[in-house]
């Protein structure tokens, strides 16, 4: 096919490629040679320019020809508005495999930095003591936390110190230990209790941030809520863990 009177310096078409399942409409200049062609359509459908193959479909998505000749024109082909130009990958990349955000490493800002940022919602929300940071917002949250506060204490001044128990977290199954600590900590607010199960199925060894509650062996030490420890006669089982 010949192409004649063709007067526009850009040409609009669309991309598509063996690596996406989706087509992008792009204005090109007919003066790039097919090698710079490629090198743009690396930012489109991710592939390596050194392993593209390119093919070129009109209007109607018929088959016309392929654009091999890196320092010929992308003008020099028959390319018009509307037409396709189709990427084959070779680099052995699989379809979707750019299209996957879940690998794509994302842009987290801390706290910290967040608080200090004059044009976010929170800062905006500080200036115009709007929801949380309402006086009227701010009692009634910490009414609610005192009283939290009132019954986790109630709670744990039934369970001392040295005394067998069951703790029953939802989502967990139950397991047994013996109280070791019961009060405040500096990791948490609220009351917690110590606990020191049978199994090395827990998360420290009495100690957390490097501050000791009590002492046991690494794993067997947790610190949970009251309301999921009860107290009892529940004698230690016998697991085996010796016997190997």
């Amino acid at each position: 096919m010949e192409v004649a009177g063709i007067s526009a310096p850009t040409v609009t078409v669309f991309i598509s490629s063996s690596l996406n399942s989706f087509r992008s409409e792009k204005r090109y200049s007919r003066s790039l040679t097919i090698a710079e062609f490629k090198c743009k359509l690396e930012l489109v459908v991710g592939s390596p320019a050194s392993c593209m193959e390119l093919e070129l479909y009109g209007v109607d998505d018929k088959f016309y020809s392929k654009l091999d000749q890196e320092d010929a024109l992308l003008g020099s082909y028959p390319v018009d508005d509307g037409c396709r130009i189709h990427v084959i990958d070779h680099s052995g990349a699989r379809l979707g495999e750019y299209e996957d955000v879940s690998k794509v490493e994302k842009f987290e800002l801390s706290q910290e930095a967040y608080d200090q940022r004059p044009d976010t919602v929170r800062s905006f929300l500080k200036r115009s003591k709007l929801g949380r940071y309402s006086e009227e917002e701010r009692a009634q949250q910490e009414a609610e936390t005192n009283q939290r506060l009132t019954e986790e204490k109630a709670q744990a001044s039934t369970i001392s110190v040295g005394s067998r128990c069951e703790v029953r977290a939802p989502g967990q199954a139950c397991r047994r230990g013996t109280v070791m600590y019961v009060g405040l900590t500096d990791f948490k607010p609220g009351y917690w209790i110590g606990v020191r199960y049978d199994e090395p199925l827990g998360k420290n060894d009495g100690s957390v941030n490097g501050k000791r509650y009590f002492e046991c062996q690494p794993k067997y030490g947790a610190f949970v809520k009251p309301s999921v420890v009860t107290v009892g006669d529940f004698p230690e089982e016998d697991y085996g863990l010796d016997e190997m």
